[in-house]
């Protein structure tokens, strides 16, 4: 047989009970606690053994038991409890109408979403942002949907051999054990895409529909008959190193995710590119445009630019994806007919201008020129990426390139703890889920009782020892240890120790063995019988990373040491449930990172709701987090040139940190059996992180910095068949023709500058020559602001100067007063930029200054 109809077989599930198969539909559930109660009161131990998915869940419920849950009063009081809030969070809008979504909304692209562990559709921390992205939307009830592609096999199941090095498996994403559905057209047929191919080649896909809360997130399957085996094999995993297969998810992902919105009904007016990977989709939507709207591909070009949102979260340039040109054009010119772009423009948005030989597209350029809106993930990440990428503007200066920071938040309500969530819900109220930054919730963390926080936080880790007891356990067990060895691994750990916990990407410049760096004295702190310690491991290392994979080596053999076996743990195939545990009951979260070069990160954030302690190198989010009153800093900020002689440092550092502060504050207890100087401490790091770090603070300043501009730009760029944006098209052609004649003088003063006091004034006179462009188009600028000691202008003040004369021939003299303010060694210049703010962001930008001739 080559061909069968499937079908499955579920149990029938009586109609007081029909609620559970629409909650096991949308993923709100998961970070609800009183949604998975439900689920698990019905069976704690198979729904543990379902590993919390509600479809394979309820498969496997007897028949008689639902029969028994729909006659039992208490289960049917806490199911239409859940019931009726799921339609006010989903369904129904606040003053109790349907929700329904606008086609006109924001297009979310993203290659991988962290939703929950059941959804094998991401890797780490970036999948998990984009998932908190997701819910945060959800909650803020913001009209966005969401595109990314469905993994059969997802991300690699990790398991380590007997001797410690880390063994890749794929299993294959059961489809009817998922919350899919079909996307489907106005004729209920399920929507299909399809990209053309080299060698008269096409890829297709068919789209499925999952509900995150209030979101549709659509995922488009390339895993169907109609397509031949090797393009099948397009969304198999996630981050293959097939160069061949990369492209092209990335191309579905962009242009056939595209299209996928628009074959449903979408217009979408903003879209947000979350990491390069989602370049493409740029593409698609001037192509879209150019079609639909009849214009000019220039004026399209400028539409979509000024109303994309661009996300970057990789501070190192190696990190940056780049096509080799070999391979993407022949893709590009088989997809030319049918987008109408020429391959080389599209290859010319995506190098560095002014170079004339690319020999590769770099796909952070090509979203950072597709996009007016750009952020990075922190403010350290902000001003590494302005830095990074300062050669695409050429002319500018460092801290005016448009890119801004936006800090990476994590969603309370997928990482919380049930025990604080009880302890919140009592002193806070349950207004901390909808603003959690505002001060009277803040206020209430400072009133929970040492007490009552000490045994949630003491319940989290208990529960983290047992979690890490089973699952070393299976792992023994799955690598044919001795029974000897089994019967150890029931007894590591202590619920009453010190439980420091580490979890991360084990990729080098993490850092995760920098404890190892002195392993005698990690022993000692470990085996401390007075005040010992204990360490719980997780990570994986890409599967090309062999030097990521020695780490993991390093730590199983120290793991191995006689004196410290039962303090430390490494746990395999590190997921959200895994994650979960650990930042629940961690008394303290450690990073290591080699500053600059850690994005964000969110695990510390995860951990600091749940009032564990942090401590880190001062890079990503901890370098603006860190306070000595919620957590530890790992050195000063420095960066070294010295990898070996920055990790001796550090290490050091970090051990001095353990014994002299981090271990005597937990375990000095002078009043009670409660560490009290600890609790003021969890207190704090709890405060920190509602304030500041929530993905509800961070998708509100999405909203309110990107979001509501860009939709604001998109109405006026398209009014009036678009005039405005043809206007902004022949002014740039007219200005870029030009600009080559502009020239500004090297500026003078009304007086001696070379010593001045605060509240002193001078004028800034200069000499434009502007040929044809008229003084109405530019703005004259004196520019200054404080200086290095290599007089470089490190903090910079633009003020507009005015014309005092018209000498002629396209020859102006302008002037501005400076006011001295602060006291410090400054300089100043002048300079020529467009006038209005839509040519701040424009790569590369029109600027010309000061030379002196």
């Amino acid at each position: 047989m080559n061909k069968i109809q499937l079908f499955n077989i579920s149990p029938a599930i009586p109609p007081e009970l029909n609620f559970l198969e629409t909650l096991s539909y949308n993923l709100w559930w998961c970070w609800n606690p009183d949604a998975i109660e439900l689920f698990r009161r019905i069976n704690p131990q198979l729904w543990r053994e379902a590993r919390h998915n509600p479809l394979a869940f309820l498969s496997h419920i007897p028949q008689k038991r639902l029969e028994t849950l729909a006659e039992d009063d208490g289960f049917l009081s806490h199911l239409q409890q859940v019931s009726e809030r799921f339609d006010a969070e989903v369904l129904l809008s606040r003053d109790g109408q349907p929700v329904t979504l606008p086609s006109r909304c924001i297009a979310y692209f993203s290659f991988e979403y962290g939703i929950h562990e059941s959804i094998g559709l991401y890797s780490g921390g970036l999948g998990c942002l984009a998932g908190d992205h997701l819910k945060t939307v959800s909650d803020l009830n913001l009209p966005l949907v969401a595109v990314g592609l469905l993994y059969r096999q997802g991300y690699f199941q990790q398991y380590l051999n007997n001797d410690g090095w880390q063994q890749e498996t794929y299993s294959e994403n059961e489809i009817h054990r998922l919350p899919l559905k079909k996307a489907c057209d106005a004729e209920n047929r399920q929507i299909q895409v399809s990209i053309p191919l080299p060698m008269k080649g096409e890829l297709k896909a068919i789209v499925w529909r999952v509900d995150v809360g209030r979101v549709p997130l659509y995922l488009l399957d390339a895993n169907i008959p109609d397509n031949t085996p090797e393009c099948r094999k397009v969304t198999a995993n996630l981050y293959v190193g097939d160069r061949q297969i990369r492209l092209r998810q990335e191309l579905l992902l962009g242009i056939g995710g595209f299209r996928a919105l628009i074959s449903l009904g979408y217009d979408p007016v903003v879209c947000h590119m979350n990491e390069g990977h989602a370049a493409f989709m740029s593409l698609g939507r001037i192509s879209h445009l150019h079609k639909t709207m009849g214009l000019d591909m220039n004026v399209v070009l400028e539409i979509a630019t000024r109303t994309n949102v661009f996300t970057t979260h990789t501070p190192v340039p190696a990190g940056n994806e780049t096509f080799d040109l070999n391979i993407l054009k022949p893709h590009l010119e088989a997809l030319e007919e049918e987008l109408g772009i020429d391959p080389q423009t599209v290859i010319s948005w995506g190098e560095t201008p002014g170079n004339n030989q690319p020999h590769e597209l770099s796909m952070t350029i090509l979203a950072l020129r597709m996009a007016q809106y750009r952020n990075g993930v922190s403010r350290l990440h902000g001003k590494v990426a302005r830095k990074m990428w300062l050669h695409l503007w050429p002319g500018r200066a460092e801290d005016e390139i448009p890119i801004r920071h936006i800090s990476n938040g994590v969603h309370i309500s997928s990482w919380l703890s049930a025990d604080n969530v009880i302890l919140y819900d009592r002193y806070l109220g349950p207004e901390w889920r909808d603003n959690p930054s505002d001060e009277t919730i803040l206020a209430g963390i400072s009133q929970i009782p040492d007490e009552e926080l000490w045994r949630a936080h003491e319940l989290g880790r208990s529960r983290l020892i047992r979690t890490a007891r089973e699952l070393v356990e299976k792992q023994f067990h799955d690598r044919n240890a001795t029974q000897a060895e089994i019967a150890q691994a029931k007894s590591i750990l202590d619920h009453d120790t010190l439980t420091i916990g580490c979890a991360r990407r084990f990729a080098t410049y993490k850092r995760l063995t920098l404890l190892l760096k002195d392993p005698k004295r990690l022993e000692q702190l470990l085996s401390n019988e007075e005040r010992p310690v204990q360490l719980i491991f997780a990570g994986k290392a890409h599967p090309a990373d062999n030097q990521g994979k020695d780490l993991i080596k390093q730590i199983v053999y120290f793991a191995r040491n006689p004196r410290v076996r039962r303090h430390i743990a490494f746990l395999e195939n590190y997921d959200m449930y895994i994650a979960r545990s650990m930042i629940q009951g961690a008394d303290l979260w450690l990073n290591m990172p080699r500053r600059p070069l850690e994005a964000s990160g969110t695990s510390g954030m995860k951990a600091s709701i749940n009032g564990g302690l942090h401590m880190s190198t001062l890079d990503g989010w901890w370098e603006e987090g860190y306070n000595p009153d919620c957590g530890w800093a790992i050195g000063h900020g420095e960066e070294y040139e010295d990898n070996e002689y920055q990790d001796t440092v550090e290490s050091h550092a970090l051990y001095n940190l353990l014994e002299n502060e981090v271990i005597p504050c937990f375990y000095d207890r002078p009043e009670s059996d409660i560490p009290t100087r600890w609790t003021t401490m969890m207190r704090m790091s709890m405060k920190m992180a509602f304030a500041y770090f929530t993905s509800c603070r961070m998708v509100s300043e999405y909203n309110t910095i990107f979001y509501k501009p860009a939709f604001e730009e998109h109405r006026t760029l398209i009014a009036n068949n678009a005039k405005l944006a043809c206007e902004v098209v022949k002014q740039h052609e007219r200005l870029k023709s030009l600009w080559k004649d502009v020239k500004v003088e090297f500026p003078n003063t009304d007086k001696d500058v070379s010593v001045l006091h605060v509240g002193d004034k001078f004028r800034a006179i200069t000499r434009v020559h502007l040929n044809k462009i008229r003084p109405d188009e530019v703005e004259i600028q004196v520019y200054y602001g404080p200086v290095s000691s290599e007089n470089i202008i490190t903090e910079s003040y633009a003020e507009e100067m005015t014309m005092v004369k018209d000498q002629g021939n396209g020859t102006y003299i302008y002037s501005h007063e400076v006011t001295c303010r602060i006291t410090g060694r400054y300089g100043f210049t002048t300079r020529v930029t467009p006038r209005g703010s839509e040519w701040k962001n424009i790569m590369p930008g029109l600027i010309t200054w000061a030379d002196g001739s």
